[in-house]
């Protein structure tokens, strides 16, 4: 990542008071970076639970787990930078995930392409990605910062009925 933001976790301490459990940069251990991929990808925090449990600390550092898309239940945030072409950068593949995403654009610009149509966003958009098939793609010069929130979801029945079956999923 060009710039690594700090992770700042809170928690309890024996008496009760607020304090700082950790700051800065969560471990990553997953192959999710660098030119062969095109994006640095950064796992902030995770949680399996859809309501998490609030305890002192947490049972075990959520960055750790097998790198996901999305795991199959819960919520997570990460960053992830996408490289220019002259890095390494290319469009992502078409994907749809299960999942309700917030896609926050932090830096640069990036273009959002859907099945009918492009979008090119810039700083503070926001997208709501609702498991539509889509794909990213940072076609400027310089390095693109984006925040993603990811929660497990299911499809309605109603759209599953229009959706090409089998339902081809990143996970």
């Amino acid at each position: 990542m060009a710039v690594t933001p700090p992770r700042v976790v809170t928690g309890h301490d024996a008496d009760g008071k607020s304090v700082i459990l950790s700051d800065g940069l969560p471990p990553q251990e997953h192959p999710m970076h660098g030119a062969g991929v095109g994006a640095d990808f950064l796992e902030i925090w995770s949680s399996a639970e859809a309501v998490p449990s609030l305890t002192s600390t947490p049972d075990a550092e959520p960055s750790l787990r097998p790198f996901t898309i999305m795991p199959p239940t819960g919520h997570l945030i990460r960053m992830i930078e996408l490289c220019p072409p002259s890095m390494g950068g290319r469009r992502t593949v078409m994907h749809r995930t299960r999942t309700l995403d917030y896609a926050v654009v932090l830096e640069g610009e990036v273009v959002l392409v859907l099945d009918d149509s492009v979008t090119v966003l810039g700083p503070g958009a926001i997208v709501v990605q609702r498991g539509t098939d889509h794909a990213w793609e940072n076609r400027s010069d310089a390095v693109t910062r984006m925040a993603f929130f990811h929660i497990a979801a299911e499809f309605s029945d109603e759209l599953l009925a229009k959706l090409p079956q089998p339902l081809d999923l990143m996970e």
